[in-house]
């Protein structure tokens, strides 16, 4: 197997491989044309459907009049989230969309539509909608528009440790 490239992309897709190595996790990598959306990820990545595209979905939660924070949730690329669910699994004052600046802020620079699903690099509380670990394997954009990765869902769960609750429509 060549050398994955992953210095021509940001930092975090480096930072991801290098952790999949050291726990010896089963991946496979995709370097494709930019994407952003689920649905025009689901065309590059072949072997892989739409569902599972885990779609990482950046929040901001204003907890009190002084307190905020940020939420990750992530789904099939399929889903919408539902923001009653995540309104009462969360109790928020205010609950909105991550601007692009602040997305960019809050992973080290990593652009909207190429975070990955793994809040805890960034120090953000992950909720994963347990429809996205029914599939067998998942497939994100790891850091990067252009760069994919597929893994066990399973092995997702252990090194990501995301908190599992219903937040999608159904």
């Amino acid at each position: 197997m060549s050398p994955i490239p992953t210095s021509k992309y940001h930092s975090v897709v480096a930072q991801i491989v290098e952790l999949l190595k050291r726990r010896n996790i089963w991946f496979e990598t995709f370097e494709h044309e930019p994407v952003r959306t689920s649905e025009e990820a689901a065309k590059v990545r072949h072997g892989y459907s739409l569902q599972q595209g885990a779609k990482a979905i950046l929040l901001r939660v204003k907890i009190s009049t002084t307190e905020k924070k940020f939420v990750m949730l992530v789904l099939p690329g399929d889903a919408r989230f539902d923001s009653g669910k995540v309104k009462n699994l969360l109790k928020p004052k205010d609950i909105r969309f991550a601007t692009e600046e602040e997305v960019i802020a809050a992973t080290g620079g990593v652009l909207p539509g190429g975070v990955p699903p793994f809040g805890n690099l960034f120090g953000i509380e992950t909720i994963a909608d347990p429809k996205i670990l029914e599939q067998e394997k998942i497939v994100f954009n790891a850091g990067d528009r252009s760069f994919s990765i597929a893994m066990k869902s399973a092995d997702y769960i252990f090194i990501v440790n995301p908190r599992v609750a219903v937040v999608i429509s159904k």
